[in-house]
């Protein structure tokens, strides 16, 4: 595919936006995207000025402007996970990066997207029943 920017999962960002909006499942979109990469980092905190560990984002932009990442480090994989239907058939570590994420935000990564195609998708939970 094309070359992409991808910037690491905000955890403290998307738990925020769970709990506002009483979300109760994810769709995790462009899991291939990270193929190949040695590491995956996903963003557990921030640190303020004053060495501060926040789990919580601030209600300001201006209050981002200060702090910094606080990032956990979870092995990648260099397996193709594109176009992948199948849950168990992913890489061990793609499995982990999806159960580490759903531990985060306290909900179920109900559908994957493994590449561009329609079909590319793997449905753990049915939206719609």
């Amino acid at each position: 595919g094309r070359p992409r920017r991808c910037g690491w999962f905000d955890a403290v960002l998307v738990r925020r936006s769970i709990e506002l909006n009483s979300i109760t499942g994810l769709c995790l979109t462009k899991l291939d995207v990270l193929d190949g990469l040695s590491q995956l980092k996903i963003a557990v905190a921030y640190r303020d000025s004053q060495n501060n560990e926040l789990t919580a984002p601030p209600t300001s932009a201006d209050e981002f402007a200060n702090l910094q990442v606080v990032y956990e480090e979870l092995p990648g994989w260099s397996e193709c996970t594109a176009n992948v239907t199948d849950l168990a058939a992913l890489p061990k570590a793609a499995r982990h990066y999806i159960e580490r994420l759903e531990t985060l935000l306290g909900v179920p990564i109900a559908i994957l997207s493994t590449g561009s195609e329609r079909n590319s998708t793997i449905i753990r939970q049915n939206p719609f029943a």
